[in-house]
Parts: structure tokens; sequence; C-alpha cells
């Protein structure tokens, strides 16, 4: 696995929408979020699950599968998450053996990571 040399999805991400779920589940515990690393590890939390990502990237989507704990009870799954047009991204959530969610997620300002470089991909 390796990183792309543009990290147009890298740093955290806002999870503001989802197919299956409303937005006060989403942010039940905490504001639902997806992190994206640059060393192939993530993490993403909304309702009462949060998980760990394996990721891997292509210039302007990630595939990962993941493993956490959604009410005490361990989960597992993959999904990927793709950039959209509009600057923001499109997340496919599958759980193993399970639902698969379409959720959306917007650039959080304050995330630092490659935040330079990504504007000025998405001004090009």
């Amino acid at each position: 696995m390796s990183v792309p040399a543009h990290c147009q999805l890298i740093g955290r991400w806002r999870i503001v929408e989802a197919d299956l779920w409303d937005r006060g589940y989403l942010d039940l515990v905490a504001p639902a979020a997806i992190v994206i690393g640059a060393d192939n590890r993530g993490e993403i939390a909304f309702g009462a699950m949060q998980a760990s990502l394996d990721l891997s990237y292509s210039p302007s989507m990630v595939f990962f599968t993941w493993a956490g704990f959604d009410e005490m009870d361990e989960i597992t799954g993959d999904g990927s998450a793709e950039l959209l047009d509009d600057g923001a991204i499109e997340i496919t959530f599958t759980y193993h053996n399970g639902d698969e969610a379409i959720l959306k997620a917007k650039w959080e300002p304050s995330s630092t990571a490659c935040s330079h470089d990504r504007r000025q991909t998405l001004v090009s």
C-alpha cells in the first residue's frame, strides 16, 4: 500500500449526512467524523460506533477495511471514500454480513493535514 502523491483525502472530515440514519443518531456520542491518515491508518466514529481503518489509496479515493465496536459489540466491515466534484467525500460503509450505508462528509477546516496541498488541488 502506498500513499498517493496528492493528499486529496488525507485529513479529518465531518460526517454530515447518511442514507440510513438521521443527524441526531450520527452525532449521538460525539460529532460524527472520519480521519484519513497518511500512514495507511484511519478512524471513523458515528452514533455509538468507533472503528479503526486500514487504508489503501488512489488519487481521489481510499479503500478500507475496518474493525471496531458498536455499543460494546465487536463489528467489522469494509468500504471506500471518494472525492466528489463539490469537494465533499461520499463514503460507502459496509458491515460484515449486514447493512451498507452511504455517508457524506465535508472537510473540517481545522484539519491541518495536507490542507494547503488539498486546497490547491481543489482550486485547480
